[in-house]
This record gives structure tokens, C-alpha cells and sequence, in this order.
């Protein structure tokens, strides 16, 4: 039987601790002091006959959109290539990455949480300036960002992102990192453990199975593209609007660059040495 290194035995306790959050961080706390008093305003734009249906229509059906399109810009032999660069084990295929030592992978992937949260910083602020009408723009291109991230550290610890019950998996990243309290992000982790454990177990998906995942994909991302409108919705203030653009989009995008690095990493030691997720 395989023997876990220290390294390992160190990042499983880090993902504990990650799970087990004590306090807000310096970004989370700065963010909630400044949006707080405005999002009740925001509330009462979305949930307005009007205006609020126009938005979250418009929003809601494009996230799906932004799923495929992210996947399709994940470019896996240039990941393969970068593992590969680093490991005495060449690296052409995802199953050869649970060859590679952890070590190496996150080393392989530690520039992208910096990367994603450069490029949605400056989306933010440049669509933020604009006020509302940027907001259309906006949440879209900061779901294409996110899901792109996630694609990545998905690909980088050795799983297919083009699987229904991985689409699933980044969605629920997605409504992890968005999720309003804790009780929803408890909700949301416990169903992340459900479907690693199912997608471990090998869960056969039938034909029905899968149209009823595609429509549970498409109840997902409405639900997300609604949940992060009424967030932005805080920028059309104007004076506020390109600080909270680009404050919010860094916030949500280090949550979700968070959330994929500790989870995917997870999953990828829970396969090697068949642990149970929690």
C-alpha cells in the first residue's frame, strides 16, 4: 500500500482548515463593509416587474453559453506540456497526471489564482464604470473567467471538464463562491462531496440520467447568473461603480480560484488513495 508523503499529509490538513473557515479574510471583510448598505437597493431593482425580469433573463441565459465557451478555450496538451516540464513523468494524457506528484501539480497550477483575479479585476472596473448597462456585459464575462479558472485547475489536477457530472462539479464551485450565507455554502459544499464521491464510485449515468442533468445544469446556471445579478447590481451606483466592479469580481474570483484548488486537490488524493470525501 502507497504511503502518503508529508507534503500530502500537510495539504489534506490545509484543505481541513480551508473547509473550516474561522474568520473572513481582509478582502471578504472590505468588500462586505462597502456593499452592505447598497445591496438592499440592488434587491429591490431585480425583484421589480420590469427592469429585474429584463436583466435576469438576459443574464440567465447566457451562463450556459459561457460554460461551453470556457470549456472550449481550456487548451489541455498546453497543461499536459507544463506538467511535463516539471516531471520526470512525461504527461500526454489526463490519466497520466495521477502519476505525478502533487508537489509538481501545484506548482504546475500556483500562477493561476493571480492570473484570474488580474484579468476579472480589470473586467470589473472597466465594465463597472459604465453603470448599469455594464452590468449585461459584465456578469457574463466574469462567469466565462471563472468557469475558464476552473476548467484549468480542473485539467491541471487530471479530470475531464467535457463529463456532465463535471460540469455539474464547476457549477457548484460557481454557487459555492456565490453562495449568500452559510447555510447555502454548507448546502453547497455537502453536494460538491456528494457528486466527487459519486464520480468516484464510478455512478453509471444513464440516457434518462442525463437529460435530467442537463436540466439541472440549466436550473443551475440560471439560478447562479441570477444570484451573481443581484450582487452586481451594487455597481450601478455611479460613483460606486467601477470600485465595486472590480472589488467584487476580485473577491468572487479568489473564492472560486480557492474553492477549485483545495477541492480538485482533494479529489485528486481522495482517487489516489481511495479516501472518503466529507
Amino acid at each position: 500500500m502507497i504511503k502518503q508523503t508529508e507534503y500530502e499529509k500537510n495539504a489534506l490538513n490545509e484543505i481541513y482548515i480551508w473547509k473550516t473557515p474561522k474568520e473572513k479574510n481582509f478582502l471578504q471583510k472590505s468588500f462586505s463593509l462597502v456593499t452592505t448598505p447598497i445591496n438592499k437597493a440592488a434587491e429591490v431593482i431585480i425583484d421589480s416587474p420590469y427592469l429585474g425580469e429584463v436583466i435576469t433573463k438576459s443574464i440567465s441565459g447566457l451562463t450556459t453559453i459561457c460554460n461551453e465557451s470556457a470549456q472550449t478555450s481550456v487548451r489541455p496538451q498546453a497543461i499536459f506540456d507544463d506538467i511535463s516540464s516539471r516531471s520526470p513523468l512525461p504527461v500526454r494524457k489526463l490519466d497520466d497526471i495521477q502519476k505525478v506528484d502533487l508537489v509538481i501539480l501545484d506548482k504546475s497550477s500556483s500562477g493561476l489564482r493571480r492570473k484570474y483575479i488580474a484579468i476579472a479585476t480589470t473586467e470589473g472596473a472597466g465594465t463597472g464604470a459604465v453603470g448599469l448597462p455594464g452590468i449585461i456585459v459584465d456578469i457574463p464575462s466574469l462567469i466565462l473567467i471563472n468557469f475558464r479558472a476552473i476548467g484549468e485547475y480542473a485539467t491541471y489536477y487530471g479530470f475531464d471538464i467535457e463529463l456532465p457530472e463535471e460540469k455539474i462539479f464547476i457549477l457548484n464551485i460557481l454557487s459555492l463562491a456565490s453562495a449568500p450565507t452559510d447555510q447555502a455554502k454548507h448546502v453547497a459544499m455537502a453536494q460538491l462531496a456528494k457528486i466527487a464521491t459519486q464520480v468516484a464510485k464510478k455512478t453509471s449515468w444513464r440516457e434518462l440520467e442525463k437529460l435530467v442533468l442537463v436540466n439541472m445544469i440549466k436550473r443551475m446556471a440560471e439560478a447562479l447568473g441570477i444570484r451573481l445579478t443581484k450582487a452586481k447590481l451594487a455597481q450601478a451606483v455611479p460613483i460606486f461603480g467601477a470600485f465595486v466592479g472590480a472589488g467584487f469580481n476580485a473577491y468572487y474570483t479568489e473564492k472560486v480560484c480557492d474553492a477549485a484548488y483545495f477541492l480538485y486537490k482533494e479529489r485528486f488524493l481522495a482517487r489516489k488513495y481511495d479516501l472518503e470525501i466529507k
